[in-house]
């Protein structure tokens, strides 16, 4: 038995996902939340294997719903409209699959079948998404999302140096340096200093020789 928990502030969305839901052998709807607050502590008790999540909600929003449950039930989004930022947040936060509420019936059956076993159901729209979005990350070099300031301060860490002596050699208060090393490493998804360092130097911002003389 697929144990399913509907979370969507609209009332009727609620009732009719529960009657259609409610017809399929295999199936039970354990639950309704209509906020996201509600469903996180519910989660616990009920023990669903799909969430059926809304993206749109007052207070805790479907994506602050997602971050909190990772590792937990599968989640299928619902939304009222295609979000291009919102299918890629949500994608990445974890979720199996992304629907329109005006999705077929048939379409969500599948997905909540497909979730509760680690499967994914996309929309047409949703999946051209995707896939245009893997391309252009194929595409784009990731020097492209730092600032000019931001490929210097790059620079100046991969020869070694401190804050401190950044802030010294491009004349910038020191809080200013370290308010571009955090930029640098949220948008290179990296981990820390060292792992920036030696990302500079791959990209060939300064010759090895100048790291090794630092």
């Amino acid at each position: 038995m697929i144990r399913v928990l509907i979370v969507d502030d609209h009332e009727v969305v609620r009732q009719g996902l529960r009657f259609v839901l409610g017809q399929e052998d295999g199936i039970e709807v354990v639950g309704e939340c209509a906020d996201g607050a509600h469903a996180l502590a519910a989660i616990p008790a009920l023990r669903p294997d799909v969430v059926l999540l809304d993206m749109v909600m007052p207070g805790m929003d479907g994506l602050a719903v997602l971050r909190e449950l990772a590792g937990g039930p599968a989640v299928i989004v619902l939304a009222s409209f295609l979000d291009d930022e919102r299918v890629i947040e949500a994608v990445r936060l974890g979720a199996l699959s992304y629907l329109s509420k005006t999705s077929a019936v048939d379409q969500v059956v599948e997905a909540v079948r497909a979730a509760a076993v680690g499967g994914s159901v996309l929309e047409a729209g949703t999946a051209a998404l995707l896939i245009e979005r893997v391309r252009q990350g194929r595409r784009r070099n990731p020097m492209d999302l730092l600032t000019p300031r931001e490929r210097e301060v790059l620079a100046e860490l991969a020869r070694g140096r401190s804050n401190a002596e950044i802030a010294r050699s491009l004349r910038l208060g020191r809080e200013t340096v370290k308010t571009h090393v955090s930029s640098i490493l949220a948008k290179l998804g990296l981990a820390d200093r060292t792992q920036a360092a030696i990302f500079g130097l791959q990209q060939g911002l300064i010759r090895l020789d100048e790291a090794l003389d630092t």
